[in-house]
């Protein structure tokens, strides 16, 4: 990865919830990091050899530390295990600038946040913007039972309205997206991040708001409809080398580029960090990603090369 990263050490490590960790970390020497927005993101690579992408939590005004939070994944592919169970205060990591592809409107005359047991995480910080501003704003906590809510008190100490809703004291129903939207007056914004049933039933239920009112992060990929593109190999054309190679129907892009000795950023390989992002110079993508809204896929201008594909038998990528 051609991405410049950052020396950072764990400073401390703490239980936040049921199964959920605090990690916070800090240059070594004790220099400032680089600023970030509420929704911003890095990138941790991990002692393991993996690179595992996580929101931060913390007040953008802490200059010298970035906080991250951790839920134990009982299908972890050894990054979540491995934080949870081999990651100790004092090591030292690499980890990413922030990037951020969940912005907050901080002018909005109202912002509802809608969080779903680890998706709190962007939406804390959030919360702490939004205070900072005195602007206002609702905050909805899921989690499955009250041993699982993270920041619940970091949250109602800052005075604005925190409902919670646990589905172990509903008879295991979830929280009820619906009657959220409708009750918040015209012109809010919503945000909401959380696993794939609440982000679906989000989505479901703000469809009809104004475009740019809904905004959604998902932190692994959401179930793609069967793509009616024969997965056939096409002619990938690199712009500013001018090299063209072969994608066959069983590699992805990256995949492709990484064969051949080219190197290219990349993170979660799922098409939900946006890491990978490029432009699309000539040619029509198979959009497979998780991240890009229906109106920036159907510009086709960039495309994630980790998951998506084309949609002809030729792409040329600004690379």
């Amino acid at each position: 990865m051609s991405e410049t990263t950052i020396e950072a050490r764990v400073q401390r490590m703490e239980w936040a919830a049921e199964d959920i960790l605090a990690v916070e970390l800090r240059r070594p020497d004790g220099a400032a990091l680089p600023a970030f927005t509420p929704g911003a993101h890095i990138d941790l690579h991990l002692p393991n050899g993996l690179v595992r992408n996580y929101s931060l939590l913390n007040d953008i005004r802490d200059s010298h530390r970035y906080v991250v939070a951790v839920g134990l994944d009982v299908h972890s592919r050894g990054g979540s295990k491995f934080i949870h169970t081999e990651l100790r205060a004092g090591q030292k990591i690499r980890i990413s600038p922030p990037r951020n592809n969940f912005p907050l409107v901080e002018n909005a005359p109202k912002v509802v946040l809608i969080a779903g047991g680890i998706g709190v995480t962007p939406l804390v910080c959030m919360a702490f913007r939004l205070a900072a501003l005195g602007r206002p704003y609702e905050f909805y906590l899921a989690a499955r039972n009250r041993a699982r809510a993270a920041f619940i008190d970091e949250l109602n100490a800052l005075g604005q309205p925190v409902h919670a809703h646990f589905d172990s004291e509903h008879d295991g129903a979830p929280l009820d997206i619906a009657p959220v939207v409708a009750a918040a007056p015209a012109g809010t914004h919503f945000y909401c991040c959380g696993p794939g049933p609440m982000l679906a039933a989000f989505e479901a239920a703000t469809a009809h708001l104004p475009e740019g009112h809904a905004h959604v992060e998902y932190f692994s990929a959401r179930e793609q409809p069967k793509s009616d593109v024969p997965e056939g190999a096409f002619a990938l054309t690199l712009a500013k080398s001018g090299r063209t190679l072969t994608v066959q129907a069983d590699k992805t892009i990256l995949e492709a580029l990484l064969d051949a000795g080219i190197d290219a950023d990349y993170s979660c390989q799922d098409g939900v960090c946006g890491t990978c992002e490029v432009k699309v110079i000539t040619g029509v993508p198979d959009h497979r990603d998780s991240l890009l809204s229906k109106a920036e896929r159907e510009s086709n201008k960039t495309m994630m090369i980790c998951v998506s594909r084309c949609k002809g038998d030729q792409l040329t990528i600004d690379l």
